[in-house]
This record gives structure tokens, C-alpha cells and sequence, in this order.
């Protein structure tokens, strides 16, 4: 009738770590983008203003 003995503290922590997680990943899918999809969108907005930029007309009259 001897059971695994388990250390209550840890098993507290443990629990505590697995629920962070699960909302840090319930918080990233709502609102965030990683670093790597938001820099890859700055070089493209980036490169397309100067495009933009690039096409204007000059206007010296």
C-alpha cells in the first residue's frame, strides 16, 4: 500500500510552471507574432517605401 512519495513543493511548482506555460502559449497565439515575422514585415515596408520613394516625380519649377 506504499505509494510514490512525492515532494508536495515541487509538485506545486511544477503544476504552477505547466499553467504558465499554457497561458503564455494561449496569449501568443492571441496577439502575438514572433520577431522574425515582425522584422521580415519592417524590411518589406522598408523596401517599399523606398520603391515608392524611388518612382516619385521631381518637382522643380
Amino acid at each position: 500500500m506504499t505509494g510514490e512519495l512525492v515532494n508536495l513543493r515541487r509538485e506545486r511548482k511544477r503544476r504552477q510552471r505547466d499553467a504558465d506555460r499554457e497561458a503564455a502559449a494561449e496569449s501568443r497565439a492571441r496577439h502575438g507574432r514572433t520577431a522574425a515575422q515582425r522584422n521580415s514585415e519592417t524590411l518589406s515596408k522598408e523596401r517599399e517605401d523606398a520603391r515608392h520613394e524611388a518612382h516619385k516625380r521631381d518637382r522643380t519649377s
